[in-house]
């Protein structure tokens, strides 16, 4: 009774001295949201990569390649998005940028890559000859920028509000070159603002591969992706992101000639290449991004959770495992023929995201977003590793249109344990709210 009488005693004290006592404990400590940005473009031009096979000569640049990050905090959780404007990012160079950021739980560091196929290798692999494709030190390069832009990121925290929406992204924006009809058209559109309404970043994920120029154009370039980032921008201020789906075998940016057949009528086209065609794209995106996040509203106190888990892949692939074995970088690898690569599980609010290690064929994409649990469902594809398509047993050397990705796969059973495995995360997950 007497402790009690004190507590009474000093909150009228308080109440009388105009003071309003808080207590931390029963009030929501809120989100915090910050960015990050570092150029990535080499300092000489490099040849640039477009997937297995010797890189290409490059004569000039298009754009600015970028390492972007984005930080959220809420509580004792800390979560970094990071997207980098290259083919792919394997885990082998995501862990030296994860070493550098030692502040942060390395498995709460996303790294993903937009799939440009017009910025420098960075996978080292074994050319035939005794060498390799890459440069070292480009690679190392890129690793502290995206270390130095993730910490930015952590800087510039600072309290944020939150809108998420998902809507079919229309326009002549992509397609699927194999079948043309086969392809997720929906775009999901995270905008953090903060308390004034201002916009601090507006990330977009889309499954789509930038490759209007492609490597043949001889330029170091984001593609598509850096005209849609700076139309964002220029339209809401902050900073813009982009974040791959679900884009394997083969959803692709769409620069088709459609008064232009070829191949007999057989439903291919000849495809435009020029920097104009990225413009248009890529401001195409932009716009059906900020239609879509505009009605959506906004959440004041958005909870934040990422969870992860280790998952093991067979590699039945001559091909895949020469690369794995032969590359200098050494990538980490197992007695029994096996790679081990991180899935992530990020609630965001009324969002869930779940990350692939790879390129993944849209049904696949198709599946996992139907068997998620948020309101707004988001796969960032090519994040954490980036080795080759995932299929399913199914699509698995199904047709001669498929023996290049089935050729550049991990194996037959890639696809298969990607789905048990991340739905037994989203299982144990909570719901987004």
């Amino acid at each position: 009774m007497k402790i009690t009488a004190v507590i009474l005693g000093f909150v009228l004290a308080l109440q009388i001295f105009g003071i309003s006592p808080t207590f931390s404990a029963e009030e929501p400590t809120g989100i915090e949201i910050g960015v990050g940005k570092r150029s990535i473009v080499p300092s000489k031009l490099l040849p640039i990569s477009g997937g297995v096979g010797e890189p290409s000569p490059a004569k000039g640049k298009r754009g600015e390649i970028d390492a972007r990050a984005m930080v959220l905090r809420r509580g004792s959780t800390t979560v970094a998005i990071v997207s980098l404007d290259l083919l792919g990012f394997p885990m082998v160079l995501g862990d030296r940028v994860r070493k550098q950021v030692p502040g942060l739980a390395a498995e709460n560091i996303l790294i993903g890559a937009s799939h440009t196929h017009s910025a420098p290798d960075c996978y080292g692999m074994p050319d035939g000859k005794g060498g390799y494709t890459g440069d070292l030190e480009y690679m190392d390069f890129v690793c502290k920028q995206a270390a130095e832009a993730i910490q930015e990121a952590i800087s510039n925290l600072k309290p944020a509000w939150l809108k998420v929406a998902t809507d079919e992204a229309k326009g002549k924006i992509a397609y699927n070159y194999y079948a043309p009809d086969l392809y997720d058209r929906r775009m999901s559109v995270v905008q953090a603002i903060d308390h004034h309404g201002a916009t601090i970043a507006t990330l977009v994920n889309y499954a789509t591969h930038p490759e209007v120029l492609g490597t043949g154009a001889g330029f170091i370039s984001p593609d598509v992706i850096g005209p849609m980032r700076d139309q964002i921008e220029s339209q809401t201020g902050g900073m813009a992101i982009f974040m791959n789906g679900a884009q394997g075998g083969m959803i692709t940016a769409d620069n088709r000639n459609l008064d232009q057949p070829k191949e007999g009528g057989r439903g291919y086209w000849q495809d435009s290449r020029s920097w104009d065609e990225c413009l248009r794209i890529g401001k195409t995106m932009a716009d059906e991004s900020l239609r879509i996040i505009e009605p959506a509203p906004t959440q004041k106190n958005p909870a934040l959770f990422c969870d992860a888990i280790e998952v093991r892949f067979p590699v039945e692939s001559d091909l895949m495992w020469a690369i794995i074995a032969g590359s200098p970088l050494k990538y980490p690898r197992n007695n029994d023929q096996t790679i081990t690569a991180r899935i992530n599980l990020v609630n965001l609010g009324d969002a869930q995201i779940l990350t692939i290690p790879g390129e993944a064929l849209p049904n696949i994409g198709f599946y996992l977003k139907r068997k998620m649990k948020g309101k707004h469902n988001l796969l960032f594809g090519l994040t954490n590793d980036a080795f080759g398509y995932i299929l399913t047993k199914v699509d698995f050397k199904s047709f001669p249109r498929y023996d290049y990705i089935s050729r550049t796969s991990l194996g037959e059973m890639t696809g298969e344990i990607l789905i048990e495995e991340s739905l037994k995360l989203v299982e144990k997950s909570p719901v987004p709210e």
